[in-house]
């Protein structure tokens, strides 16, 4: 029987770890070096004899036969093969009996196929712990949080050959992965309203490019000059629950979030029909009942996708809120001057107007031909107020905010602003970071099964697709 043996052995070098240890401690009085001495010892020890029992468990089914039948073809043993993997207790090296065909070709390991370790150097424990990491913070953190509470050290360059395999695995089978996460998963009881929202964020590429935005002041400097690196929009995709209104809110409360998120892509192909895909798993079970609803911001292409397709032909459309006043705001500063008491009292009054008047946005079209009629607008205001009211009039069917009050209705797209920062920001757009299109794909896979509250369902159904590949 295996299992005697192993807990002989582990006894074993418990026992010569703790002796050889106990030796240097000064055990004549309690202190807090010696219970700190102590408590370090027995990790060691424990280590060490878990280490020893399991090399042994694993080095007992090893097979040494002259020669092995595998697949109709005959192998034979070449050579003990050593190698070192990283298991949930540490490191441990193996000797593997190593078979190949007298004409050659891929050599065969038992002991590596009968654990699910063929080609691979770090156990499933490890694979997983670093996997999950590597989603909240960057392999240098991981390494040294691991150095820190965990049995195991992988170095920041194994956990990025982690991140790069299972990430490469998943971008291959994403579509058959994401259908069984889905699959076993319920929308949150109680749910009343069904919300969809996209929304971009800039992310830094490791690949040429014009450097946007604001053009620099530094004398010498050509802007349009294409540089090493470039900032792209990344899309992220939202998908929120929403039950009743509490008593004294006034919005309901969001139950749960579900994310999809993808790195810059022309036309974003890939996010929205991931987006698509769990805004249908969601609507088959919500059932006719639940109010469903595609709240986005000003962005103008979004608002074309969403336009034009017919799938969101039974969704009510509405413009973010706070994206309105934002530019509520604008065209109060260009009617009156930035900062101006009359600029702040307008808009206040018509902010006020959008949460309670089913008209709002027509007033505020009729007020700012009003006020501009009536007074003498600088060149760079009048073309600040055009823009504005060229908003509020081409959104204006998409501001009932009064209505969507009344309702129970969330007006918000907060969850998909706050995606855009706890997703991409965070994790990606720290200082001097540059990212490869695929390698920010792998860390935003992981990213969003983590904040989706996805994590376990997403890592069990991984392995259920390796294992099957």
């Amino acid at each position: 029987m295996i299992v005697p043996r192993m807990i002989q052995i582990a006894m074993y070098e418990f026992k010569q770890k703790m002796t050889e240890l106990g030796q240097t401690w000064n055990t004549d009085g309690l202190t807090p070096q010696l219970a700190d001495q102590v408590g370090q010892g027995l990790k060691q020890a424990l280590t060490a004899a878990a280490q020893s029992a399991y090399q042994a468990f694993l080095q007992s089914y090893d097979l040494a036969e002259p020669t092995l039948e595998i697949d109709g073809q005959t192998l034979r043993w070449k050579c003990v093969s050593e190698k070192t993997f990283l298991t949930g207790f540490g490191s441990i090296t193996l000797d593997r009996n190593l078979y190949q065909a007298d004409a050659g070709g891929d050599s065969y390991v038992p002991l590596d196929r009968f654990w699910g370790m063929a080609g691979e150097f770090a156990t499933e424990e490890v694979r997983e712990a670093a996997m999950f990491s590597a989603a909240l913070v960057t392999p240098e953190e991981t390494e040294q949080m691991l150095a820190k509470c965990a049995w195991f050290h992988p170095s920041a360059t194994a956990i990025k050959n982690i991140v790069q395999e299972v990430g490469a695995f998943v971008e291959t089978h994403t579509e058959e992965l994401e259908a069984g996460v889905r699959a076993e998963e319920r929308i949150p009881p109680g749910t009343r309203v069904l919300v969809g929202s996209l929304d971009g964020v800039n992310v830094l590429l490791r690949e040429p490019g014009i450097k946007r935005g604001r053009p620099g002041e530094r004398p010498g400097i050509d802007e349009t000059e294409e540089r090493a690196t470039a900032y792209k929009n990344a899309m992220v995709g939202s998908i929120s629950f929403y039950g009743k209104v509490r008593k004294e809110e006034e919005c309901p409360e969001r139950l749960v979030s579900r994310y999809v998120a993808r790195m810059p892509e022309d036309k974003a192909p890939t996010v929205k029909r991931q987006f698509e895909a769990e805004l249908a798993a969601a609507e088959a079970q919500a059932g006719p009942k639940v109010v469903k609803v595609l709240l986005l911001d000003g962005f103008r292409s979004l608002w074309t996708y969403a336009d034009e397709n017919e799938r969101f032909y039974e969704y009510e459309k509405l413009l973010d809120y706070c994206h309105t006043t934002e530019h509520l705001s604008k065209a109060g500063e260009a009617l009156f001057g930035k900062e101006s008491a009359e600029a702040r009292r307008w808009y206040d009054t018509y902010r006020a107007k959008l949460l309670k008047e089913d008209a709002a946005a027509e007033s505020i079209l009729r007020s700012i031909d009003y006020h501009r009629s009536g007074q003498k607008l600088s060149a760079e205001r009048t073309k600040a107020l055009a823009q504005e009211r060229t908003f509020f009039r081409r959104n204006k069917g998409r501001m009932t905010y009064a209505d969507f009050r009344r309702r129970g209705l969330p007006i918000g797209s907060g969850p998909v602003e706050a995606a855009c920062k706890t997703i991409v920001k965070t994790r990606l757009c720290r200082s001097g970071m540059r990212w490869s299109r695929a390698g920010g794909n792998h860390i935003l896979r992981l990213r969003t099964a983590v904040k989706s509250g996805r994590w376990e369902n997403f890592w069990s159904h991984y392995l259920c697709l390796k294992d099957s590949a």
